[in-house]
């Protein structure tokens, strides 16, 4: 029995004999299958014997990234949580030497992630150093292998203490969160329920980013109004070094209004 992971999306399936037919969250319109590949699986132990997880600082906090790069790519962040740290969004890779290190920066609480495509090994992170995952209850279908981890939030905040606190954005995911840390000037974690682009000048959204499907402005706007009570400088994409370090929420509210005016001037 092997719990098996999907290579172009990084989740994990409960165990058995062989893989799944396909993976639900890369036939769903916003992931997708590999033309080149075709539905493809690893397991950890696998992926273990030909990957490693960097771990570095991130602005004010510190990342934990898969090299050679996997699945989707993204890296997770430690923060800061009472005496421990917990851990945004989840990568796929767990092993001895990453559990040790964040061991010795003082271990995982928590477990929060903003949506589907990163849940990865998240069941495994949490039994390693025995700790909730926050998952929205909107996108509780995406959960591939269940767990009693696994706590189930709804409605459109959770304060979790210590200054943190899950925003529902929607979006991408209608369960789409988003972390606010309260400390100093304040950060907004976002995964890619905003993204962080190349003009750091500006942050994007969208339905589907692969496959470039774009959202309703209504929902847009609608995000961009979720996020507006909040204080917060920084904002902290999904990726390695997608960090907008400061005015983040000038630049959030703009981009709102560009996002409104592209599509009057497109649409007519």
């Amino acid at each position: 029995m092997e719990r098996f992971i999907c290579k172009a999306c990084g989740t994990q399936f409960p165990a058995a004999d062989s893989p799944p037919p396909s993976c639900p969250i890369c036939t769903d319109w916003r992931q997708y299958v590999p033309a080149a590949t075709g539905q493809q699986w690893t397991t950890l132990a696998e992926l273990a014997s030909t990957h490693a997880n960097a771990i570095r600082e991130q602005g004010e906090l510190v990342g934990i990234g898969t090299t050679p790069s996997f699945a989707i790519g993204q890296r997770a962040l430690l923060v800061p949580f009472g005496a421990g740290n917990l851990l945004w969004d989840c990568v796929t890779l767990l092993d001895d030497a990453t559990a040790a290190e964040v061991e010795r920066r003082g271990g995982l609480a928590a477990i929060a992630i903003s949506h589907p495509h990163y849940y990865s090994c998240m069941v495994e992170w949490a039994r390693r150093f025995d700790c909730p995952i926050h998952l929205h209850a909107a996108d509780a279908e995406w959960v591939m292998r269940p767990d009693p981890a696994i706590a189930f939030w709804e409605g459109e905040r959770l304060e979790l203490g210590g200054g943190l606190t899950l925003i529902r954005g929607g979006g991408h995911f209608p369960g789409g969160a988003m972390l606010h840390r309260a400390e100093g000037a304040g950060a907004l974690l976002a995964g890619d329920i905003i993204q962080v682009i190349p003009d750091r000048g500006h942050v994007g959204f969208m339905w589907s980013y692969p496959n470039l499907v774009p959202l309703p402005d209504a929902a847009v706007q609608a995000l961009a109004a979720t996020v507006e009570p909040f204080a917060f400088e920084a904002l902290y994409g999904a990726w390695w070094g997608t960090v907008i370090p400061s005015r983040a929420k000038e630049i959030v509210r703009r981009s709102a209004a560009r996002y409104s005016q592209a599509l009057r001037e497109v649409l007519g």
